[in-house]
């Protein structure tokens, strides 16, 4: 039974710290390019197409963790079947 709580709460833990990373990757990067724009201004296009470049594959894996919280979602059962496995576990008819 516990089986079912450590899925659901695997879900939130990896969705968040997965939007947690992203998050600071991408702050991160983007003071970086700011930071190298500001010291050499003729490079502000190179610095941009790497930043964008950068910012969409770390985005990407936070997309990559919300689909497997989906495709986990998907591993647990639907309440009346888990009130039924509930059920048969406590010896309840």
């Amino acid at each position: 039974m516990i089986y079912f709580g450590l899925i659901g709460l695997g879900i939130c833990v990896g969705i968040g710290l997965a939007a947690l990373g992203g998050g600071a990757g991408i702050g991160r990067a983007v003071s970086s390019a700011l930071e190298g724009t500001a010291r050499q201004p003729e490079a502000a296009g190179n610095l941009r197409t790497t930043l964008i470049i950068g910012a969409a594959l770390i985005e990407s894996l936070t997309i990559y963790a919300l689909v497997i919280g989906i495709l986990l979602m998907g591993k647990l059962p639907s309440p009346d079947k888990a009130m039924d496995i509930f059920a048969i576990i406590s010896g309840a008819k």
